[in-house]
């Protein structure tokens, strides 16, 4: 079942925000995943308004979304992130199966 990797943030450094998604890019390689959705245009219709860069990857499963996030690599590229970001939000989160139903529902 795909799980999806589903990131926010708000830039305060933009040179460093472009560090990060190279040093981001050694671990995604590492981890196989699609990049469904990154920086691209959107519209905010309910909740919070001061995030402007959005990102949707998608993990074969929820130990290999883990797996990226826990690497090494990552995890630098995180610290940066962390520096060059303000309020910065990270969900993964299962899909559904084909049947539409949930995992556990």
């Amino acid at each position: 079942m795909s799980v999806f990797w589903i990131g926010r943030a708000r830039i305060r450094d933009p040179e460093g925000y472009r560090r990060y998604t190279d040093l981001a890019r050694d671990a995604y390689v590492e981890h196989p995943h699609h990049i469904l959705a990154r920086g691209g245009r959107f519209e905010v219709l309910e909740g919070a308004t001061h995030f402007d860069r959005h990102v949707v990857l998608e993990f074969p499963s929820m130990q290999a979304a883990l797996n990226c996030y826990r690497s090494p690599a990552y995890q630098r590229a995180s610290l940066v992130r962390q520096q060059a970001s303000h309020d910065c939000q990270l969900v993964i989160v299962e899909g559904v199966s084909a049947s539409g139903s949930a995992h556990g529902q």
